[in-house]
């Protein structure tokens, strides 16, 4: 039965483009075939997940680690129920309680991890930089679940899942990025993944928070910059609203969260603007009636509980692709 399921979800990656990443730090990475792979499998497990008991055991033998320095609800419980569900072993670390408290080391917590035969890291860390650290040191396969300000590969690629199951080829598609670009490790990888997948991609926010550098011409991916949502979200076919944090106030870099609101809240007046049926999504967690008005954000448009669902799947696939191309 296992090798019958694992030949299956082979074929659903049919072609000459096999994984050859140890590790998933970033999408700045992952080639276009690279991608398509991971939405190939997210279809399977898609498919494996509609099932009566929804389990596979195609990683059985496989032990999966998740290291969290920082607390988490969607990123953590998805990868848990994803490796779960294809029959892994699952290890759940906080560095509240751990040995990071008594004055380990990074390095030194993936080392041991790895003796205690750990095959894939699923870890999450305020500073940004730390996987590229961890996977330096380890044979283990990291994969990024959120650095500091930096990436947050599987999030970019179940939100690029996500708009592909409503709209498939993304080439020539509007997405709006509204909010803390600047801040923003979700923002930064799914531009990645949507320029590959050839989306037009408009970042709009206050000035202070949306970098210049991510305009065209500039240093980095060629994206539109715009600091008036109701002209960036015109015709748009996907308004992503990212959080804004209280913080961004009180460091002086927006003025309140009240005239935020007034300037890029994502409303039914401005989501007219956008194309009929325009998809509104959501990372999360969301501040209620901040990033979006409460009508848009459980209206027809939004799609953020299937975003919550599809991480499953993309985590899946994640974990299937790493864990298989480790073996000989």
């Amino acid at each position: 039965m296992l090798e019958l399921e694992e030949k299956r979800l082979t074929i659903a990656a049919d072609g000459v483009h096999a994984w050859r990443h140890k590790d998933l730090l970033d999408t700045d990475t992952l080639s276009r075939e690279d991608i398509d792979l991971v939405m190939s499998q997210a279809d399977a497990m898609t498919e494996i997940r509609t099932r009566p008991v929804g389990k596979v055991a195609t990683l059985r033998g496989i032990t999966v680690v998740t290291l969290f320095y920082e607390q988490s609800t969607r990123t953590r419980a998805s990868f848990e129920v994803a490796a779960k569900a294809m029959g892994a072993d699952v290890v759940n670390l906080s560095a509240t309680g751990s040995s990071v408290e008594k004055g380990e080391s990074l390095i030194d917590t993936v080392r041991t991890l790895e003796a205690i035969g750990a095959d894939v890291v699923v870890m999450r860390h305020g500073k940004s930089g730390a996987p590229y650290l961890a996977a330096r040191y380890t044979k283990s396969s990291i994969i990024n679940g959120g650095d500091g300000r930096h990436a947050h590969p599987t999030q970019a690629l179940l939100d690029l899942y996500t708009m592909r199951q409503h709209f498939g080829d993304l080439a020539g598609r509007r997405v709006v990025i509204v909010g803390d670009v600047m801040h923003s490790r979700v923002a930064r990888s799914n531009i990645y993944t949507l320029l590959a997948s050839g989306a037009d991609v408009t970042l709009c926010g206050p000035a202070t928070l949306v970098p210049r550098t991510l305009e065209s011409g500039g240093e980095g991916p060629r994206c539109r910059v715009s600091t008036n949502l109701d002209e960036a979200i015109e015709g748009a076919d996907v308004v992503m609203a990212l959080r804004i944090q209280k913080e961004r106030q009180e460091g002086g870099l927006i003025p309140s969260l009240r005239d935020y609101i007034a300037g890029y809240q994502v409303n039914a007046r401005r989501l007219a603007r956008a194309k009929p049926g325009a998809l509104v999504m959501h990372p999360g967690p969301k501040n209620e009636g901040v990033e979006l008005a409460p009508d848009v954000a459980d209206g027809v448009g939004s799609v953020i509980e299937e975003q919550v669902t599809n991480g499953v799947a993309v985590r899946m696939a994640v974990l299937y692709l790493i864990a298989t191309a480790r073996r000989p």
